[in-house]
């Protein structure tokens, strides 16, 4: 199976910006493909999944992934029904369409994420 990530709304925050979490119990090896809803790309070391639920889950990459944080979208291969930690993502470029950087994920940490507060 191959899939695409991408960010789930235009008007996304910016670029590079990882809102604070809170560890919401044991990390994960794999969750469920069929579970994830959407990835947000928060930069070029962090990922979080929001599944079925409303429930976040953080990959922090162990040594980053090249142009992630700039291109925010990815695609994987698996022949499982699950996404894990030793699966390997690759960037995805729109503009030209072409493969970037491909790097190794890491556990899936449940957290909760920090509310922002909107500044007048």
């Amino acid at each position: 199976m191959i899939a695409l990530g991408a960010p789930g709304d235009a008007r996304a925050p910016a670029r590079d910006s990882v809102p604070a979490a809170t560890p919401a119990g044991r990390p994960q090896s794999c969750i469920p493909i069929q579970s994830i809803r959407e990835s947000l790309v928060r930069s070029d070391s962090v990922i979080d999944f929001r599944t079925n639920g409303n429930r976040i889950y953080r990959v922090t990459l162990p040594k980053g992934c090249p142009g992630l944080g700039f291109e925010r979208r990815f695609s994987y291969a698996t022949s499982l029904s699950q996404l894990c930690a030793q699966d390997i993502i690759t960037v995805f470029s729109q503009s030209p369409p072409m493969r970037g950087a491909s790097c190794g994920l890491a556990p899936f940490q449940p957290v909760t994420l920090e509310k922002r507060v909107a500044h007048r």
